[in-house]
């Protein structure tokens, strides 16, 4: 039997390149009302914002719609993370992370 790497490794760094390349995450743009430890994102066709906790980047879920999100608008806009879904469904999959 060999040893099993853990897969967690490309995933962290994954989403640290992530968290670089996000202009909504960067710091030379000021958002006072983000606390510490959380970020903005913006959802559906009306592109309402949310503050959500940093460890929902820990979620697969959340994860998954990173990954839709880079595919469907990139991660070089001044807007920040846009994420493409209805904001009914971002509701509903988020309240199960917390």
């Amino acid at each position: 039997m060999g040893i099993r790497k853990s897969n967690k490794l490309p995933q962290v760094i994954l989403f640290k390149q992530i968290m670089k390349r996000c202009s909504s995450l960067s710091k030379k743009q000021s958002y006072g009302d983000v606390p510490k430890g959380h970020f903005a994102v913006y959802v559906g066709e009306n592109r309402t914002r949310y503050i959500v906790p940093i460890s929902f980047l820990a979620h697969p879920e959340f994860q998954c719609l990173l990954r839709c999100a880079e595919e469907e608008f990139g991660f070089d806009h001044d807007m920040g993370i846009t994420i493409p879904c209805e904001e009914f469904i971002f509701q509903s999959m988020t309240s199960m992370l917390r």
